[in-house]
């Protein structure tokens, strides 16, 4: 920018715009006019001549050394917008810098079923397996045959949908009951009896129909029958002791609980996946807790409700719990990947099908029967 565009250079030996008395006009000198007179220049302080060097980017006048600033000199002076240089005036504006995206929002953790409907159907379960456990045995044994029943027909039905293969329904139904009713009955050789005619008549059954697939279709079957009413019948075997309705309400406790440490701790503190190949929700940290809870669950219960049992083997049969119920569980979506389906059903808002609730029961039950008679015998 020239001169020219400041105005005239003052007179000599009067106060220019750095306050200085020098001869000679300084480059960016203010323009001559009322607000610049000589009499007011001369009051004012003379400015301090910043020392010449780029530090400040600006262009330097060679004759003196002068910074060139722009800007009011003192706090009470100010300009009318026709004597501000052009520069100033009009600003050139910012280059476009690309700004980052704003990040996400964080989101609240979500529990991924709708928990009102889980807890609705949970508590109504619970109350038709207690009422029936303790006023009459024998509705509970048939309250586990139903759950056998309504299983099995859930597992097939998926099996045939997602991978065309057709395991017999009917006489895996009818020996899952069986099964069941034998075991109350009849004890552990009860169930290994029907448990071998159920396999039988499941291969006899499906020779009726076309051979291709066989192999396919009985395997199927006969993992169906030990899978679902087989250990099921373990419950029965539970509930066959004199003070069946305790040990069972001790299994279905300790399950409940392990599960429902294992989902709150891994819901609030999990961050490191237990098998993500299987179950990505599953942490470490839920595996942690369902330990936890199952063992201060398993101590009281032990304790309290049955007969001879000791605090400290309810310390280990939660421990036991916990193990059993994480690999139950871990199973059932092992075979739900395998089918490519997130639930077994939807016959129970909130939860699913009745195999997404017996994922961790079935294989619990074994393991809490042989431990209670291991610790309080079989009576």
């Amino acid at each position: 920018m020239s001169d020219s565009s400041w105005g005239a250079p003052p007179p000599a030996g009067q106060t220019g715009y750095w306050g200085s008395t020098a001869g000679g006009p300084l480059q960016g000198a203010a323009p001559a006019g009322p607000a610049y007179d000589a009499p007011e220049a001369q009051q004012t302080r003379p400015m301090p001549i910043v020392p010449d060097g780029p530090a400040y980017g600006g262009d330097q006048d060679d004759d003196r050394g002068a910074a060139r600033l722009s800007g009011p000199l003192f706090r009470d002076e100010t300009f009318q917008a026709g004597e501000l240089p052009a520069e100033t005036q009009n600003p050139e504006p910012m280059s476009d810098v690309p700004q980052p995206p704003p990040a996400p929002a964080p989101q609240k953790k979500s529990a991924g079923r709708d928990l009102s409907a889980a807890i609705g159907v949970g508590v109504g379960l619970g109350v038709v397996i207690v009422a029936s456990l303790f006023i009459v045995k024998a509705v509970f044994v048939g309250v586990i045959a139903i759950a056998v029943v309504v299983g099995l027909w859930e597992l097939t039905s998926r099996l045939k949908e997602r991978k065309e293969i057709r395991a017999p329904l009917v006489p895996l139904a009818v020996g899952g009951a069986a099964m069941v009713v034998a075991g109350y009955v009849r004890g552990a050789e009860g169930a290994w009896v029907a448990m071998a005619l159920t396999a039988l008549a499941t291969l006899v059954w499906r020779m009726t129909e076309r051979p291709e697939g066989y192999l396919k279709d009985v395997t199927a079957g006969v993992f169906a029958a030990f899978y679902v009413p087989f250990l099921a019948t373990f419950v029965a075997l539970l509930l066959a002791a004199d003070d069946g309705p305790w040990r069972v309400l001790t299994f279905l406790v300790l399950t409940v609980v392990s599960d429902t440490g294992a989902y709150a701790v891994g819901w609030r503190f999990g961050k490191h996946k237990l098998a993500p190949r299987i179950s990505p929700g599953k942490t470490r940290e839920g595996l942690l807790g369902a330990v936890l809870f199952a063992m201060v669950a398993g101590a009281l219960c032990m304790q309290f409700l049955i007969d001879g049992g000791a605090w400290w083997q309810g310390l280990l049969l939660g421990l036991a719990v916990a193990a059993s119920a994480t690999l139950g569980d871990l199973g059932e979506s092992m075979i739900k990947r395998d089918l490519g389906i997130k639930d077994m059903g939807t016959l129970l808002p909130g939860h699913g099908g009745i195999m997404d609730r017996l994922d961790s029961l079935l294989p619990t039950a074994p393991v809490v029967w042989l431990l209670l008679v291991v610790f309080v015998g079989s009576a």
